[in-house]
């Protein structure tokens, strides 16, 4: 079937990699509206990951990380892909990053829903989860993420962080809004 765009067909005509490593493809896509006109698009193609929030005693667990792209350290709840060559089912994964992150294990996992994170460039989609009935282990960081810290942070101090610009990550952002709506 092919796609429509403000109530015209798009086609791709052509697709070419440009760029290409163990994270992220970078494609150049052709493509024509059936009124004739063409035009090209560049598409990030990069894993999805889960985000979960986990919830303990009226507030929630962050972690706190260099993110290279935007050249400062993050606040945000845990979140994160497969490595290369490891798999799973979603909830696995949602599992993982919790446990790999802040050591904590979910006995209740509940999943609030399935987000486009920036549909206008990239192909990356993530599941975000709700865990409750903590329980602490260890931690088991990537070396990319050595430096990373965590804090339990209560609800009404997450909410102005939240609106002072302290959490500026747009998918922690879209999560608690998601587990908002999720309460009614």
């Amino acid at each position: 079937m092919t796609p429509i765009c403000q109530g015209r067909r798009v086609r791709t005509t052509s697709s070419r990699e440009v760029y290409r490593n163990d994270w992220i493809r970078v494609r150049e896509d052709a493509f024509e509206l059936d009124d004739g006109t063409t035009g090209i698009y560049g598409v990030v193609e990069k894993a999805d990951f889960a985000l979960v929030l986990p919830e303990q005693d009226g507030g929630f667990w962050l972690v706190e990380q260099y993110r290279h792209p935007v050249g400062h350290r993050s606040w945000e709840f845990p979140q994160g892909t497969w490595p290369a060559g490891a798999g799973g089912s979603r909830e696995e994964l949602a599992r993982a990053e919790l446990a790999e992150e802040t050591g904590l294990r979910a006995g209740r996992l509940e999943h609030l829903g399935r987000l486009d994170l920036a549909s206008g460039l990239l192909t990356q989609r993530f599941d975000v989860w709700s865990a409750t009935d903590l329980t602490p282990g260890p931690t088991a960081r990537e070396a990319t993420e050595a430096d990373m810290q965590q804090a339990f942070v209560p609800e009404t101090e997450l909410r102005r962080r939240m609106r002072d610009g302290g959490v500026t990550d747009s998918p922690s952002l879209a999560a608690y809004g998601l587990l908002l709506l999720h309460r009614g």
